[in-house]
């Protein structure tokens, strides 16, 4: 499946959950920093969503404001595992079919467990990319949570 398959399937979900959005067409963007100076929001709007994968072979999803670090020890706590790591770049591809910094927050789209950090819920709208590192959404927070089926934990570093 392209990119541009997974950008629609994302979008045709936005549809099927009367989710509106405000789509961005922009620069190809590789960190949450230049994603927010391309969207003109700030940072803290952002949602980073990361691939992991447990000990146990199993993947996960963890999505967090764009401002924040993910505190790996927290999450393998929450989630059950002793260990944790980020996906390879391959892991990532395989996975989602998005490359790394251009996944967005819906794993069960990609079939794995999804976790929402709280500090993505401090703000009333959020951003991030759909499936490719020239598009992004502008969606209500709520939506996001309404649609998202994840779990929500504190897992950034203080």
């Amino acid at each position: 499946m392209t990119m541009e398959k997974e950008m629609q399937k994302l979008l045709d979900m936005f549809e099927e959950n009367r989710i509106e959005y405000q789509l961005y067409k922009h620069e190809p963007v590789y960190t949450s920093e230049q994603a927010s100076k391309a969207r003109g929001v700030e940072l803290k709007t952002g949602v980073k969503s990361m691939v992991l994968r447990t000990k146990e072979d199993k993947y996960i999803l963890a999505n967090i404001a764009a401002d924040r670090k993910i505190d790996i020890k927290k999450l393998e706590r929450i989630v059950g595992t002793k260990e944790l790591r980020f996906a390879t770049k391959e892991e990532v591809m395989a996975i989602t079919n998005c490359e790394p910094g251009s996944v967005h927050p819906f794993g069960r789209l990609f079939d794995i467990d999804t976790y929402l950090d709280e500090s993505v819920l401090e703000n009333d709208f959020v951003n991030f990319n759909i499936g490719m590192l020239t598009r992004s959404v502008k969606i209500r927070k709520d939506d996001l949570v309404r649609s998202l089926q994840s779990k929500v934990a504190d897992f950034c570093k203080t």
